[in-house]
């Protein structure tokens, strides 16, 4: 395969994950984290890039009800089961098919190494939160914790690996602008 059919593969998965992880996102923020906001009053742990206490975790799992815990479980952990490995495809293809001109590769291997991490602590704090759920009314500190924890670490690495994979498509720019100047 040629670099220029691979590039144009690359671009067209960029694209194609990004419209369907940017898809799923606007369907979380509008209907499934909504809702959950909605029936509870509190925002989702999915909502808290700063992370949340046992206090709090326990005000939002007693407020959302037995429905409400239902909904989070069927409706939003299954986008959310979706959701990181669009992200994470759509930001790797990006920074992929981008990061080809770059001679410094450093780079490019950060940034899918963040995205990578982002995913995976979103996984964690997806698997945190059902456990918080199953585990309900007798949710532990630790686990608590351990989600909040997962939910921070997810929020940092997600923001870090955007703002890099723009980085790198900024570096992108400036090459080919170096290539078209005489």
């Amino acid at each position: 395969m040629t670099n220029r059919i691979l590039s144009k593969h690359i671009g067209t998965i960029a694209v194609g994950s990004g419209l369907i992880g940017a898809s799923i996102y606007l369907l979380m923020i509008n209907v499934t984290l909504a809702h959950i906001e909605a029936v509870s009053g509190h925002v989702p742990f999915d909502m808290r890039p700063f992370g949340y206490g046992s206090t709090e975790a326990a005000t939002l799992l007693e407020a959302l009800g037995v429905e409400g815990r239902a909904y989070y479980l069927s409706r939003q952990i299954a986008l959310d089961t979706l959701y990181p490995a669009m992200l994470t495809l759509a930001l790797v293809a990006t920074i992929c098919w981008f990061g080809q001109r770059m001679s410094n590769r450093k780079l490019v291997r950060f940034g899918i190494a963040l995205s990578v991490g982002a995913a995976l602590f979103d996984y964690v704090e997806n698997l945190g939160i059902v456990a918080m759920i199953w585990s309900w009314p007798e949710v532990s500190v630790p686990l608590v914790y351990a989600t909040s924890t997962a939910t921070i670490l997810k929020s940092a690495l997600t923001t870090v690996a955007v703002l890099l994979t723009l980085l790198v498509g900024f570096s992108w720019t400036r090459l080919s602008e170096a290539d078209v100047r005489p």
